[in-house]
């Protein structure tokens, strides 16, 4: 069942308590758990904060954590990616992510308040949100989280700190919400549509790809290049070119 949710659980306290120390927690903070497991974390962060919200899918740990919690943490029996963020009133969150929720929950969050966010993911997916253009790791991950927030890989972990343990070593993240984009858009859906768009077909010229799909043509500077070679401030200025063009076009 654990395999199949994709949840690996920490088991040496050592790194739990590094994790929750770069959270730099204090009494004022209520923090959101995902998938807390056996409470190896969450323990420790009932020690430091006001509040822990803990929201677990697999009933078993559940049951096993009502058990062994103290009266400052709250569980929440659910699928984190079907509750919304928004009402359980959190300012930041540390966790042991499940890696089956990696993608989905990160861009979920990007979108939601919080102050910082420490968490575990496989490496290999840390190293996707941090990537540079020209790198075979830069994705529409690499460029929401550069638009939406500061990130850094604090420390990697290796796999056998995990129960089952993973078939790859994980990394320690921090995710600090940026007060305002790095660049600006004219229509920020419009432009995530365009990232998407594009980083689904990588390995195409990016004027082939608009021409397909927009009925335009991008400059000739950007015509023959994947988009793998742009830097986020020019697949912006590209989703405001082709914004403008096509409302011109339908006049």
């Amino acid at each position: 069942m654990r395999r199949k949710l994709g949840q690996h659980l920490l088991i040496d306290r050592k790194i739990a308590e590094r994790e929750v120390n770069y959270a730099s927690i204090s009494k004022e903070d209520v923090i959101l758990e995902v998938g807390p497991g056996k409470g190896i974390l969450t323990l420790i962060l009932a020690e430091r904060a006001k509040e822990v919200v803990a929201v677990e899918v697999d009933h078993r740990f559940v049951n096993f954590l009502k058990g062994i919690i103290p009266d400052n943490v709250r569980i929440i029996h659910g699928d984190i990616l079907k509750i919304d963020l928004e009402s359980i009133n959190f300012n930041k969150v540390v966790a042991n992510l499940p890696f089956s929720i990696s993608s989905p929950f990160t861009f979920k969050l990007l979108d939601s308040s919080f102050s910082k966010a420490i968490l575990i993911y496989q490496k290999h997916f840390a190293k996707r949100m941090v990537a540079k253009p020209g790198s075979k790791e830069y994705s529409r991950l690499s460029v929401a989280v550069y638009y939406k927030a500061h990130c850094g890989i604090l420390e990697h972990v290796p796999k056998n700190a995990f129960r089952p343990i993973p078939q790859v070593d994980a990394s320690i993240v921090e995710l600090i919400p940026r007060e305002k984009p790095p660049f600006k858009v004219a229509d920020e859906n419009f432009f995530f549509s365009v990232v998407n768009l594009l980083f689904s077909q990588r390995r195409k010229y990016i004027g082939k790809v608009i021409r397909k799909e927009f009925g335009i043509n991008v400059p000739a500077y950007l015509s023959e290049k994947r988009v793998e070679e742009l830097i986020p401030e020019e697949i912006g200025e590209l989703s405001d070119f082709i914004l403008y063009s096509s409302k011109k076009v339908s006049q």
